[in-house]
């Protein structure tokens, strides 16, 4: 198995398990703020049994931790986005809004790693605006303002994909995923102060720790350093639209543990339908248009 297989291997197991983060946000009785804070706090304190965090403040330029540091941010805002679409709408539609992702890295991933944008990308990104469309048109009027916050999760996603993927090389996934999450934490620990009543209802309760344990040390630890090994081996683009495969296993599990079908209407499926053409698509075309590559 070459490293581009393995890479797309790793990948895949990564977005199986992300794709169990939708239905456990829904699950999970905390708020948007209360359960990535949890969250992070948990994957952090996993990761300390894989690194020596002494070792690595002492190896690392400190310029390069506060970069680690600032994507950080960018994922614990990205999170609180994500889950906060699932409560105002519902965890299918904030999953179809995670793949917009591919839309906004054809454009973005040229201009942070200034390479030639390449038109078959920006096709496929195109081919997620009438995906959308359809998927707007096919939601309840009150959730609308949860497709905007899950917009917002994906723009948030493909910035710090495209950051990752610049700096991937300069430390293990191990160190990168604590050095990320841990600042995630302590922004998220800052933000509380303002937020009195997540402050209040912070404690999880017996289910939700059943909970917050698999999204965390599942669905985070593991799942996010294997995207990270797999990003060695992969555009930043080529990373986000696989990830659209999130959505498959999302909204079939929601379909199924909770019956989100009956808060959306056919629009919306044939929605889901095209967004996933762009993403099958991509590596048809990438072996016809990149043969070198």
């Amino acid at each position: 198995m070459n490293a581009t297989t393995r890479a797309y291997v790793q990948l895949h197991i990564a977005v199986f398990a992300y794709g169990f983060t939708a239905i456990l946000g829904d699950l999970i009785s905390l708020s948007a703020l209360n359960l990535v804070w949890w969250r992070v706090l948990i994957t952090s304190v996993s990761l300390l049994f894989f690194i020596n965090v002494i070792q690595l403040f002492r190896s690392m330029p400190t310029k390069r931790i506060l970069q680690f540091m600032g994507i950080g941010v960018l994922v614990g805002l990205h999170w609180i986005c994500f889950y906060g679409a699932i409560k105002l709408a519902n965890a299918s539609i904030s999953l179809v809004c995670m793949a917009t992702s591919s839309f906004f890295a054809a454009f973005l991933e040229p201009l942070f790693l200034k390479e030639r944008i390449k038109g078959y990308q920006v096709a496929l990104g195109l081919l997620i605006i009438p995906g959308m469309a359809f998927v707007v048109n096919g939601i309840q009027v009150d959730m609308m303002l949860g497709v905007w916050v899950g917009l917002a999760a994906s723009l948030l996603a493909t910035l710090f994909g495209i950051f990752n993927k610049i700096l991937i090389d300069e430390a293990e996934p191990y160190s990168i995923t604590f050095l990320e999450l841990s600042s995630a934490w302590l922004f998220l620990s800052l933000l509380l102060p303002f937020f009195l009543e997540d402050i209040a209802h912070l404690k999880p309760s017996l289910s939700d720790w059943g909970y917050l344990l698999v999204l965390s040390l599942v669905c985070t630890t593991l799942a996010f350093a294997l995207s990270l090994k797999a990003l060695k081996h992969l555009s930043a683009f080529a990373s986000s639209l696989t990830i659209n495969l999130e959505p498959v296993y999302g909204i079939l599990l929601a379909y199924v543990l909770l019956n989100d079908s009956e808060e959306l209407s056919t629009n919306f499926y044939i929605g889901v339908v095209v967004i996933l053409l762009a993403v099958f698509a991509y590596p048809y075309l990438k072996r016809r248009l990149e043969p070198e590559v």
